[in-house]
């Protein structure tokens, strides 16, 4: 058996510790999410949480751990009677990132149920994680449907399996962790609002802590076994911590002037809905229990707001998460009440988990206090100064800051694709409207009845049929074929060049290209960021899911020098071509973004036609931004859509409410088929 690195001795992660034990406490705040670059104890602290939770009794034989004291009347291997079952402990459930919905919730044998009438139902991940730990590594990058479904099956605590009119229910409680690194893409806000809390996690920047973090961390991969023993006592107390605070909530007041605190909280930050201030009020209950008191104070609703509201106030990827402390306290003070305890320092310290620091427990080093900031994208105009990745060269001008961004015209790849799931160009996927059947290739996910039944139908009298039941074998069975919207690779060449440099011009085409960044992060695409001036082009962005991170490094472009359009076509092709052996299935679109005036070397017009045709020549769907402004209008930049065998449009063309018509699909031509 495996050994966990221990719980209290994770260290500098205070506030994703306390986040994790009150949703222990009471799994109805909804999980947590927890944010941070990599490196920072996000998994080890989850998968050590599991070895503190209190051992549960379960029903003998059952495959959905079912409460012996009060059993699921519903559950699918009952009806069970009430008796002592069997203890064990508590399972922490790991969902990979390419894990199936049939995987999630689990599947239906939809042949004996045709043939049989009978539910022969596989439970899946939802049911293992039953009254445990479901813990999903990198949220971020699952499919949407697969979070709505363990996200609903989370707020109601049951998993519904229904495949035509054939229908399994099974109870689904458990404690809800999510680990994401924001670089690599944000959840939608709408997802982001079903988790209870939210916690920030960043590396400490003090050498103390980070030498401590060192030395615990070689210790236990020297000697796992020992160095759990050594922290036995430390966790042996949390552990009885915890179920003393489960005991005692059920006893907490949540008093009138702490809800009329949670309300006024809410209404002041202007969060959506009425789930944070539900949110708020159940973590502020945990938290006095969590602190030994049956009373919530002023500090738990404070406490509270910081966990459950800076998720909420994001409500798109540029905005980045926080809560102003300042704020915070004046609308607590503002709302105060006469039922709080005036001694902020009562039984249990305050709220505040164990840091290591007990008498059982290996020192600390001095100065850790985990408060360090998480980073946060730059807002616009700043980090100017910084001079992070701007090349060299004459004539460079500082950037400038983007026009506010706007509803774009849709732009899609033509054809029919099969990527990731996602709103941009027509694809066949697991969900959306039915088109078809055909054999299954594997397991059988969608069943299409209408051309199973007529597969079967006319073997019935060969088969033997003498009842009134279909009789329906494995070859009969017909996968439905869907037609839905696929997520594509948007891959923006971005002219920084001297001939875009005019301030209100520059301004404009970032404006633009922020406001494409944004219909992106909407539609799920992932995103790359090429930009070209003087003599050559960069990757000032990998492809990616994360558009925040594509806005800030569009923030701070400089622009000035010659026009290598050539030199920013090439570079493209090769991330394509990269790309193209790392997720062959999704698509590109190639949007660039220029005034067509190629400049610097020997026959530049010439060589950026050259690199064009190979866009051409592999069928890369393309657009090209024309950013060409003033009475006199040379139209380059339409001459090299020809040549990419894509399409020229405006930047006024580009507006969703703009006058001017844009075709929504990208047209490529059939050269190649001519």
């Amino acid at each position: 058996m495996s050994t966990h690195f221990p719980f209290t001795a994770v260290v500098g992660q205070q506030d994703l510790q306390l986040a994790l034990l009150l949703n222990s406490v009471a799994p109805n705040i909804g999980g947590v999410l927890v944010r941070g670059e990599k490196g920072t104890a996000k998994s080890t602290a989850v998968r050590a949480l599991s070895a503190l939770l209190p051992e549960v009794a379960v029903v003998a034989g059952c495959r959905f751990s079912c409460d012996p004291a009060s059993p699921d009347p519903a559950c699918p291997d009952g009806p069970h009677e009430a008796g002592t079952g069997v203890s064990r402990d508590a399972r922490m459930v790991e969902l990979p990132v390419g894990a199936s919905e049939d995987r999630l919730v689990g599947a239906l044998d939809i042949e004996r149920a045709l043939a049989d009438g009978v539910k022969a139902f596989e439970p899946g991940l939802l049911a293992d994680a039953h009254r445990g730990i479901l813990y999903v590594d990198e949220v971020n990058l699952l499919h949407d449907h697969l979070v709505d479904l363990l996200l609903d099956a989370a707020a109601m605590g049951a998993s519904y399996v229904e495949r035509e009119g054939v229908s399994v229910r099974h109870a689904a409680r458990f404690l809800l962790v999510g680990t994401m690194n924001p670089e690599e893409g944000e959840l939608r806000p709408q997802l982001l609002d079903r988790f209870g809390l939210t916690v920030e996690v960043a590396a400490s920047r003090e050498t103390d802590q980070r030498v401590e973090v060192v030395r615990r961390r070689l210790a236990f991969d020297d000697a796992p076994a020992a160095f759990a023993a050594g922290w036995a006592d430390a966790e042996d107390a949390l552990r009885a911590r915890i179920v003393a605070a489960r005991a005692l909530l059920p006893d907490v007041r949540l008093g009138d002037a702490a809800l009329r605190q949670i309300a006024a909280t809410c209404a002041a930050f202007e969060v959506d809905g009425m789930r944070a201030d539900i949110v708020m009020a159940r973590t502020a209950t945990a938290l006095a229990a969590w602190a030994g008191r049956t009373e919530v104070l002023a500090e738990d609703v404070r406490q509270a707001a910081l966990l459950a509201l800076p998720h909420r106030r994001r409500r798109n990827p540029f905005d980045a998460p926080g809560l102003d402390e300042d704020k915070l306290d004046d609308t607590l003070e503002q709302n105060g009440g006469e039922d709080e305890d005036p001694d902020p320092d009562g039984p249990g310290g305050g709220g505040r988990p164990p840091r290591g620091d007990g008498p059982d427990t290996p020192p600390r080093p001095e100065g850790e206090s985990g408060d360090t900031p998480a980073p946060s994208v730059p807002e616009q105009g700043q980090g100017q100064e910084q001079g992070q990745g701007q090349p060299s060269g004459g004539g460079e001008q500082q950037p400038v800051r983007a026009t506010e961004p706007f509803r774009t015209k849709m732009l899609s790849v033509p054809g029919l694709g099969e990527g990731a799931a996602g709103r941009r160009s027509r694809a066949r996927t697991e969900h959306g409207r039915t088109t078809g059947a055909r054999r299954p290739q594997g397991a059988l996910t969608k069943l299409h009845l209408a051309a199973t039944v007529q597969a079967a139908a006319p073997h019935q009298r060969a088969r033997g049929r003498s009842g009134r039941g279909l009789v329906v074998r494995r070859d009969d069975l017909r996968q439905a074929t869907r037609e839905g919207r696929e997520g594509n690779l948007v891959l923006f060449v971005v002219d920084a060049s001297g001939s875009m440099a005019a301030r209100q011009r520059m301004a404009a085409v970032k404006g633009a290209v922020l406001s494409l960044l944004l219909d992106a992060y909407q539609r799920r695409d992932k995103v790359g960021l090429i930009t070209f001036r003087g003599k050559d082009a960069e990757v000032a962005l990998p492809p990616t899911s994360s558009v925040d991170a594509a806005a800030a490094r569009l923030e701070l472009l400089p622009t000035g020098g010659r026009t290598p359009v050539a030199a920013g076509l090439l570079k493209a092709h090769e991330v394509l071509r990269v790309e193209r052996l790392r997720d062959p299935s999704r698509r590109p679109l190639l949007v660039v973004v220029t005034d067509g005036r190629a400049t610097g070397g020997p026959d530049p017009v010439a060589l950026a036609t050259r690199a064009a045709r190979l866009h051409e020549a592999e069928g890369i769907a393309s657009v090209v931004v024309d950013c060409e402004s003033g009475p006199v209008r040379l139209g380059l930049a339409g001459g090299l859509a020809r040549d990419l065998g894509g399409s020229a449009v405006t930047l006024d063309e580009l507006r969703a409410d703009s006058i001017a018509g844009l075709v929504k699909d990208v047209q490529v031509t059939n050269r190649r088929a001519a």
